[in-house]
């Protein structure tokens, strides 16, 4: 019998982001408790492809959603004005957005390992997260308006338009 890997995905059910691995629902988080979204990406973050994991923090928790669970596809795309009207999107490099250890999977051989689907309390990650230098906040739309400004000749200093201080 050939191993098979768990298939991950995330979707919207009412108003709550949903977490099903393989055909079972593993978490679920209600869009009126999202506080804010950590984006953290690789590359240039300016497509859902360089998405490495995302922070989702409630109240009480703090929840991490690999690239695997699709969380920068139809969870963002399918509630676009939702994430615009939520203002609380920010952004940041992976390397600049260490994890624990213990939070991450991968070959200690090479090295490479990656954040992992995890719940955790509030007051375990706050001090790290919050240490993060988080770009924003700004959705993708926003992000990808900024992005083509800053192309065009004579645009404006980097930094300016949507992206702000937290």
């Amino acid at each position: 019998m050939a191993w098979k890997a768990s298939q991950w995905h995330t979707l919207w059910q009412g108003s709550s982001i949903v977490l099903y691995r393989d055909d079972a629902e593993v978490d679920r988080v209600a869009a009126a408790d999202i506080r804010r979204v950590v984006v953290v990406y690789g590359g240039a973050g300016d497509t859902p492809g360089d998405l490495s994991y995302a922070v989702i923090e409630t109240d009480d928790s703090h929840v991490i959603f690999p690239a695997e669970t699709g969380i920068a596809g139809r969870i963002h795309f399918e509630r676009q004005s939702f994430w615009s009207g939520l203002d609380a999107i920010y952004w940041v490099p992976e390397a600049q957005a260490g994890l624990p250890a213990r939070l991450r999977r991968g070959s200690w051989l090479s090295r490479r390992t990656r954040a992992q689907y995890q719940r955790l309390p509030k007051t375990e990650l706050a001090a790290l997260v919050d240490a993060w230098p988080l770009e924003g906040p700004q959705t993708w739309e926003q992000r990808k308006w900024e992005r083509i400004e800053r192309s065009r000749p004579f645009a404006a200093a980097p930094g300016a338009g949507h992206a702000r201080a937290r």
